[in-house]
């Protein structure tokens, strides 16, 4: 019997939710269902919206520090979570993943710089790298049809010809959803620490594994990963917190972290505020039972996607995620162009869902579904797009 419930509706807007109050900036039009934003609609665990309100009780909200509870709870949660073991001098706070990537990006490269990213992949990547003039090296991810792998091949190549100073990698990839294997990620700290590269690893999705699988970082598959390995986690995708604003970062190596941390520190970037600290805490520590209900249920979804595509919508596929609640939906057999396919399902099929060519062209002809919110909410989305490709079959 399930403690939490994952399947009421909840109204958010007017609650300055971007996923449904930024539609009309993002969309156009805010007349459509929105799966879009990487945020799940679930009410977030009670232990963490207690552990607030017993703070902000107290009628003094002035300067606050980390305790060491909270540093402790993110060690805690790393080793029994994925067997990752990590010391308090190798962890530090950062004011969002995204950021902690432009930090890295900034302090370990120069104006000019090859840095490498691996599309079809989360766009802020591109956007961090060409906003900070440095340069996109693309390593695009094979696909045969089915599955998505790494061209490490094709990796080796820019290495040689390009000599990047910097790879980002996603692990679990966003939006694929993969979990890279250790020998991957072995022969990626290979080639990388040969080159003297830095790899700043996005690890956020790394709570979310689905179907039994073990989170894999990558810092923790070699030697030569711990000595180029900058690693970026956080639970806001984890326990649907990201308002909170609670990232940390884990850097083992000591050449590599002592400059870092300290241009961190003295600029202040590395200093957690009052609610992250007690958000992220309170998850952590409270959070597990909640955090396997909503995996399950996100699970449900995923089978519920996928089967739904197979009896209704031929020519419409899901690449089934390891990890994470975003789907990755592949249209190509319906022949549109992305402008057609996206004028689909936003003006016929009534949805806000994100644009594959965002996260590079090798998104064309895909869209990426978040299946975090209510069963009922999701069959109503699957519904309509049934009857847009309908409609357009029919019209053809």
């Amino acid at each position: 019997m399930s403690k939490y419930d994952f399947d009421s509706v909840i109204d958010r807007h007017g609650t300055y939710a971007t996923k449904f109050d930024g539609l009309d900036q993002m969309f156009g039009r805010h007349d459509v269902t929105p799966l879009w934003i990487a945020d799940l609609d679930f009410a977030v665990c009670p232990d963490i919206t207690a552990a607030l309100r017993r703070r902000l009780d107290h009628p003094v909200l002035g300067y606050s520090a980390a305790p060491d509870s909270y540093w402790q709870s993110i060690i805690d949660w790393q080793k029994h979570r994925h067997g990752f073991e990590i010391t308090r001098e190798e962890l530090t706070f950062i004011p969002g993943v995204v950021k902690g990537i432009g930090l890295a990006v900034n302090y370990f490269s120069d104006k000019g710089d090859g840095i490498v990213i691996q599309p079809p992949v989360y766009h802020p990547f591109r956007m961090v790298i060409e906003g900070n003039e440095r340069r996109v090296l693309e390593n695009p991810l094979l696909f045969d049809g089915r599955e998505y792998t790494m061209d490490l091949e094709g990796l080796q190549h820019i290495i040689d010809t390009e000599h990047p100073r910097m790879m980002i990698l996603c692990n679990p990839h966003n939006p694929i959803g993969i979990q890279w294997d250790v020998e991957t990620l072995c022969r990626v700290a290979d080639m990388c620490a040969r080159a003297g590269m830095i790899v700043v690893s996005d690890e956020i999705h790394g709570d979310l594994m689905l179907d039994g699988r073990r989170h894999i970082p990558f810092v923790s598959v070699s030697d030569n990963a711990r000595r180029v390995a900058v690693t970026l986690g956080a639970p806001s995708k984890t326990f649907n917190i990201p308002g909170l604003v609670s990232s940390w970062m884990v850097v083992k190596d000591p050449e590599l972290r002592r400059g870092f941390y300290h241009w961190l520190e003295v600029n202040e970037f590395d200093a957690p505020v009052l609610i992250s600290t007690i958000g992220a805490e309170a998850a952590y520590r409270h959070g597990e039972a909640w955090l396997d209900e909503m995996l399950a249920y996100v699970h449900d979804n995923l089978h519920y996607v996928n089967d739904y595509l197979n009896a209704n919508v031929p020519g419409v596929t899901a690449i089934r995620p390891q990890a994470s609640f975003l789907l990755w939906l592949d249209f190509r057999e319906l022949g549109l162009s992305q402008d057609e396919l996206m004028h689909l399902l936003l003006d016929k099929a009534h949805l806000a869902l994100n644009d594959g060519s965002m996260f590079g062209r090798q998104g064309v002809g895909f869209v990426r579904l978040n299946v975090g919110t209510p069963r009922c909410v999701l069959h109503q989305a699957l519904e309509h797009i049934r009857l847009a490709v309908e409609q357009l079959k029919a019209n053809q």
